[in-house]
């Protein structure tokens, strides 16, 4: 028998899967990423996670860059497949707009993906897309937190072509809260644990009339047990009490979509959109 007789087969059959369901998570590179942990910390026993970090050499965050490397997501998918997943994630907000392909051309990416890779592939920018459509919304806000300019105005865009109408948009430089973009860079995306209820407050200030707040990316605060730093999603449920309004950030958003995709519900409550899942 030769060493290539010997090879791990292609697609593996169900009883040679580690966990009934799998799901593969990938970030954009250099970031250690919450989502696995926060994902399988609400999952059933049924559910393994895997984390993938892209790897590009000279990457800065910029969303040229995101566009010169969109085609990552096919090499994401064919390894999650490879690995027999049922479920794989893009987690970063940005991508979708980056891209240039506007919202029906990343639906039917996704799609294409998932067909050729037989599993089913989420961009979170586009689960935030259909997490609205399924809370049945139209008006919405979103507290851009530490993104950039460029970065939200993207979201904003992408959102009103997908049919929302944002009635307002800023970032923690523009609600006040630091005096420069340059300070909120140096936080490296994680925040004091009052800012959290403190920017919300003024997003829903802005925009009352909103039907739900929304937040952009991969924020955290300093708001778990010695100052462990939190995603939206451990906040949803205090911050929608407080404003009497669904609140939706592209954690949550991405994390429903996978549920959705596997038919489960999350074992903890996190708030309107996730809870849905039990209906």
């Amino acid at each position: 028998m030769g060493e290539r007789d010997m090879m791990m087969p292609e697609n593996w059959r169900e009883e040679h899967k580690l966990f009934q369901h799998q799901v593969t998570f990938t970030c954009p590179p250099f970031d250690y990423d919450a989502a696995p942990s926060d994902f399988l910390r609400m999952a059933p026993d049924s559910v393994g996670v895997h984390g993938w970090m892209l790897h590009v050499p000279d990457y800065v965050h910029g969303l040229d860059q995101r566009k010169a490397n969109f085609s990552m997501m096919e090499d994401f998918c064919h390894l999650s497949a490879r690995n027999g997943a049922d479920v794989a994630a893009q987690v970063g907000s940005n991508w979708v707009h980056a891209s240039g392909l506007g919202v029906e051309g990343v639906r039917a990416h996704c799609e294409a993906l998932s067909e050729r890779f037989d599993l089913h592939f989420h961009m979170a920018g586009y689960a935030m897309v259909e997490a609205l459509r399924a809370l049945n919304v139209e008006k919405v806000a979103l507290n851009a937190a530490y993104h950039w300019p460029a970065w939200w105005q993207g979201t904003v865009r992408f959102l009103e072509e997908a049919g929302f109408d944002v009635l307002w948009a800023g970032n923690f430089h523009d609600q006040g809260w630091f005096d420069s973009q340059e300070d909120v860079n140096d936080c490296r995306w994680v925040f004091e644990g009052n800012l959290a209820a403190k920017s919300f407050d003024y997003v829903a200030e802005q925009a009352p009339e909103a039907d739900a707040y929304l937040i952009n990316g991969m924020c955290n605060f300093r708001s778990g047990a010695n100052g462990l730093p939190e995603r939206p999603l451990h906040l949803t449920r205090m911050l929608e009490a407080r404003l009497g309004k669904p609140v939706v950030g592209h954690d949550t958003a991405l994390y429903w979509r996978v549920f959705k995709s596997l038919g489960l519900a999350p074992t903890i409550a996190r708030g309107t959109l996730l809870e849905s899942l039990n209906a």
